[in-house]
């Protein structure tokens, strides 16, 4: 509908042209507009009328950051209005407000514009304890997601269904789209677990943050207790999987747009080598480099840049490699970026992977990396997470909330 809208100003003898000659242009736009609101999407937290009974005459904890929205008000703000007794909100990896880089450390402290006391669920405190959960009833999830095994908010979401099985609250999630909605990689391995792997998933789980939720409940995958969650989900209206969604906020600060969304699953995997994936640049997850011309002839240099990330991999170092901004990557997960610049690599591959143990965490095997050292194909690779993955979609299918999209990949 984008490219449809802006073709009403395309050239005479265009395809646009041709339709404004059977319609009028007042109709036409009508038509236009109407099709686009019947498809808007509704978020569990733009539904009101569903969450505000559950919520009142309880003490609330949120888990939410910058994506929290409401239309253009943030979800604290919206409660806050309706009367809903707030005690506290839960922080996860990049803050309340989203503006802390990867990996930092976040603090405790005051929300300075409602004064609601924020716990970090980063660091060494991932999981809510028994004393921070005393005095509420329950909690309210609303983050999005971008649809990586890796992406640690779900991680954090697990760690707090956990404490709320453990404590006997109830857990509210406010579903959102997946805008990596595919399913793919391999599967993470026993001894694999970790904060970028703490659920048996693949890397493209292709599942809301409620269907997962639903998920890790029902199989068991709540370690800590063999309780299950109190959990509800809030649904969205207008949405089945496989329908495109741009998000309205980013959801950290190096995933600043659509196309960094799309390539973040692909490219996550260089965050295991001194191949910079962008960091300290305007378009992170965008192109690749090596402070080597044999990568390819865009250059960038990685500097500090508020707002993104302050010590970039190769600060300060002109970087050569590859330019994916207009990249016409339609999602999904792909290795060829990857076996592309290990075999550029050459002579220097024994170095290619300068942590390794973080490359298989990320894959959530070490298995991946043992078949690239040995120079299998793409295909080969893929062909070799089939049989998990079959089993895997089998089991996604009991926990869809949505239409699923024709087939269960769309790869």
């Amino acid at each position: 509908w984008r490219r449809l809208l802006a073709s009403l100003t395309a050239p005479p003898g265009s395809s646009m042209t041709m339709l404004s000659s059977i319609l009028s242009t007042e109709s036409c736009l009508l038509f236009i507009c109407n099709a686009v609101t019947a498809q808007k999407v509704i978020t569990g937290a733009e539904q009101m009328d569903r969450l505000l009974p559950i919520l009142k005459g309880k003490r609330v904890a949120l888990v939410v950051n910058q994506t929290s929205k409401v239309g253009e008000t943030h979800l604290l703000d919206t409660l806050l209005a309706a009367h809903i007794q707030i005690k506290k909100v839960f922080a996860p990896e990049h803050g309340f407000r989203g503006d802390a880089d990867a990996g930092e450390t976040i603090r405790n402290g005051k929300d300075t514009r409602t004064g609601i006391p924020i716990l970090s669920l980063y660091g060494k405190n991932k999981k809510p304890t028994a004393t921070q959960l005393q005095d509420i009833d329950l909690i309210v999830f609303d983050i999005q997601d971008v649809g990586a095994r890796f992406y640690t908010y779900i991680s954090t979401m697990h760690y707090v269904m956990e404490a709320c099985a453990e404590n006997n609250k109830e857990f509210i999630v406010l579903d959102r789209p997946n805008p990596n909605d595919f399913v793919d990689g391999p599967i993470r391995q026993k001894g694999f677990e970790s904060f970028v792997g703490v659920d048996p998933l693949p890397i493209l789980h292709g599942l809301t943050v409620g269907e997962l939720a639903w998920m890790i409940n029902k199989e068991g995958w709540l370690k800590s207790t063999p309780d299950t969650c109190r959990l509800k989900i809030v649904k969205m209206e207008n949405w089945k999987h496989g329908d495109p969604y741009w998000l309205p906020v980013k959801p950290s600060p190096n995933l600043p747009n659509d196309q960094s969304i799309r390539l973040y699953p692909s490219l996550c995997f260089f965050e295991a080598t001194n191949v910079s994936v962008g960091r300290g640049t305007y378009y992170p997850f965008q192109v690749l480099g090596f402070p080597d011309p044999k990568y390819g002839n865009f250059t960038f240099t990685p500097t500090s840049l508020p707002g993104f990330d302050t010590s970039p991999l190769q600060k300060d170092k002109v970087c050569y490699g590859i330019d994916l901004r207009e990249y016409p990557f339609e999602g999904g997960l792909t290795l060829r970026f990857f076996l592309d610049f290990y075999n550029k690599a050459g002579k220097d591959q024994a170095f290619f992977f300068s942590r390794p143990n973080w490359f298989d965490l990320l894959a959530g095997t070490k298995q991946l990396r043992y078949q690239i050292v040995r120079g299998l194909s793409e295909k080969e690779i893929r062909e070799s997470w089939k049989p998990e993955l079959d089993q895997y979609k089998a089991m996604r299918k009991k926990y869809l909330l949505y239409p699923d999209y024709p087939t269960q990949n769309k790869k």
